[in-house]
């Protein structure tokens, strides 16, 4: 049995997806209100950062849910 390779990129619809899911995952982690001094806070923040490169780099533009 042989495997099939993959795309070497993603389709419109799971580009459409995607964005969707990083759009809940920066909810999840921009609302909850805690402190800007403990360190959840500072790991959400390096999170969200990771999120909106990574939202740029898939679309080719900047996060709308911003």
């Amino acid at each position: 049995m042989t495997r099939s390779k993959g795309s070497l990129q993603l389709s419109q619809a799971e580009i459409e997806r995607f964005v969707v899911a990083a759009e809940a995952l920066h909810l999840s982690t921009a609302k909850p209100y805690i402190s800007p001094h403990c360190e959840h806070y500072r790991q959400t923040r390096v999170l969200h950062e990771v999120l909106l490169k990574a939202v740029r780099e898939v679309t080719g533009k900047e996060a709308a849910f911003i």
